[in-house]
């Protein structure tokens, strides 16, 4: 008789930590533990606040009456790493030293190994990270941007892109490794990849670099005419990254990163709501068809994901402009807690080996 693995999970995010627990894949455990301003406040860096997050996830689990004892492992939102290959990793020291030093930024989902690590640690068990939004696997083709200084960078919703890819793939009859799938995380940035034999070979970054706009991000701006903003002495370089992430796409142009609130607008024949959010789903359009362009016209079919999937008008406003191209699948929601459960599962599951982080100082 298989044994049934019982497994924690932790999300970080600035203001909040999701956590679940799982028996292989049925959630017996989920709460999102909100931060207050002031809790957080008292901590110069981020990494300062891992030991109040993890007495605070412990003290959660313990007056829900969950014995971790029981735990097979923990697992951990993985964070701004390194670039590496996907899959599911065990938390070494390398990766603790380069989250720990926040190696590629500050980001609250550095804390996700850190704590997996130290709860796994006092039971025992093993922990793991899955599909960081370092992840890169970009083809060398895809690296070239134009200019030899910037070559462009993988950053996306690897997580979600990588666990509807999957769930795509079955409902597909076939294996990840052998589909062809563009897969569209849509949320507050939006994330376009090719997947290609199970390995994501481009895909615009979603952070602050191209793409379609989203509800908070720029995406692809006229390049010449950011340079003159930037240098027209209007602007210091804070609020110009502001303009390109946080406070770009429909916030800049509609003050409002609410779909829900948006759409209602548009019935009530907000006209300038409609194009801009049509546009939108313009350009995330635009975004799918250059992605059928690098599989070659060979795509098993097209994945909708993330929040903005929920939104049957604008799925609608998408599928019209690339349904040519492959059939739709739609996967509403993010699922963060079910995926980093996955990926944990393969491997105890055996069906997958666990990756180590190199130890890049070596």
């Amino acid at each position: 008789m298989q044994q049934t693995h019982r497994i924690l999970v932790i999300n970080p995010g600035s203001t909040s930590t999701k956590i679940g627990v799982f028996d292989e894949e049925d959630c017996i455990f989920e709460k999102t533990i909100r931060h207050t301003s002031e809790e957080v406040a008292g901590y110069s860096r981020i990494i300062d606040q891992f030991e109040f997050r993890k007495h605070v996830i412990l003290n959660e689990l313990d007056e829900e009456g969950i014995n971790i004892s029981k735990l097979s492992a923990v697992c951990g939102r993985g964070g701004l790493l390194r670039p590496i290959e996907g899959g599911t990793y065990e938390v070494n020291d390398a990766m603790l030293e380069d989250l720990k030093a926040g190696y590629n930024g500050e980001h609250a989902s550095n804390l996700g190994g850190i704590i997996a690590n130290e709860i796994a640690q006092g039971l025992n068990i093993p922990a793991f990270i899955v599909d960081p939004v370092v992840v890169d696997e970009l083809q060398e083709i895809a690296r070239v941007s134009g200019v030899p200084e910037i070559p462009r960078k993988s950053i996306f919703h690897a997580l979600n892109q990588k666990a509807v890819a999957r769930r795509a793939a079955n409902d597909l009859k076939q294996s990840y490794k052998a589909s062809r799938l563009i897969v569209t995380h849509m949320g507050g940035g939006i994330t376009v990849g090719a997947h290609k034999n199970g390995r994501v070979v481009d895909v615009n970054n979603g952070l602050h670099g191209d793409g379609p706009f989203s509800p908070e991000r720029a995406g692809t701006v006229p390049a010449g005419d950011l340079v003159s903003l930037c240098f027209s002495g209007q602007y210091y370089r804070d609020e110009i990254m502001k303009k390109l992430v946080g406070k770009g796409g429909l916030v800049a142009y509609l003050e409002s990163n609410d779909a829900v609130e948006i759409e209602n607008r548009i019935e009530q024949g907000d006209r300038k709501a409609a194009l801009i959010y049509d546009a939108m789903a313009y350009q995330i359009a635009k975004e799918i068809g250059s992605m059928s362009a690098v599989l070659e016209g060979k795509v098993d079919a097209i994945v909708l994901t993330g929040g903005l999937a929920y939104g049957k008008e604008f799925v609608k406003q998408i599928s019209e402009r690339v349904k040519w191209i492959a059939d739709i699948l739609v996967y509403p929601g993010e699922n963060e807690l079910e995926a980093l459960n996955e990926g944990t599962l393969r491997v105890l599951h055996q069906e997958e080996l666990p990756k180590q982080y190199p130890n890049f100082t070596e």
